[in-house]
């Protein structure tokens, strides 16, 4: 089976540009980054509440615990935020309908309900294809986050930990060896 394409830079820049000109954008930018900067599945985005990312006091949390119904395998685990994703979580505070802790993050703007993962995965393939991204999927993002800090030198056991991976070669499975990842690593020498 082929692997999701990892983004460019100037891929992401073309699906930004594609999500603020459409409808839900700022709805459709949070579930996108969840994937790009928490690697995030989109089953867990989909399940997430907003009881799971906010506080009672509206801050953003640092970390999110998925409960085991949220997760692939049925198993808890948490995910770490990084000072961008908490910022973007921040302002999207105020585009939410509902606050109560049990209304979901990503929402439906019919019937204010969670997305299925399966309708979550169809707006990635939406918003990809409108960008003229051509082999990215749901996945892209997930792939992304470990693929970038792998190139950075985070250790292989860290990245298994923040991908909720049981196995070492599932997260090796991952990260995207490309020219570019070649060539600084040859620098190194």
């Amino acid at each position: 089976m082929k692997q999701a394409k990892v983004l460019s830079k100037s891929d992401i820049y073309r699906v930004i540009a594609v999500i603020d000109a459409g409808n839900h954008s700022a709805r459709n930018k949070i579930a996108f980054y969840c994937t790009h900067l928490a690697g995030m599945r989109a089953k867990e985005v989909a399940a997430l509440t907003v009881g799971d990312v906010y506080a009672s006091d509206g801050t953003v949390r640092d970390q999110l615990v998925l409960n085991s119904l949220q997760t692939k395998g049925a198993k808890a685990r948490t995910v770490m935020l990084n000072r961008k994703l908490r910022k973007l979580l921040r302002d999207y505070y105020n585009y939410l309908p509902r606050r109560d802790a049990g209304f979901p993050l990503i929402y439906s703007q019919k019937s204010y309900k969670h997305f299925s993962p399966n309708s979550l995965r169809q707006l990635f393939s939406r918003v990809y294809g409108a960008a003229g991204v051509r082999g990215a999927t749901s996945h892209s993002g997930r792939r992304g986050f470990i693929t970038k800090l792998a190139s950075k030198g985070i250790s292989a056991r860290v990245l298994m930990e923040l991908a909720g991976h049981k196995h070492l070669s599932t997260t090796q499975r991952y990260i995207d060896v490309n020219d570019q990842l070649l060539k600084e690593a040859v620098e190194l020498a």
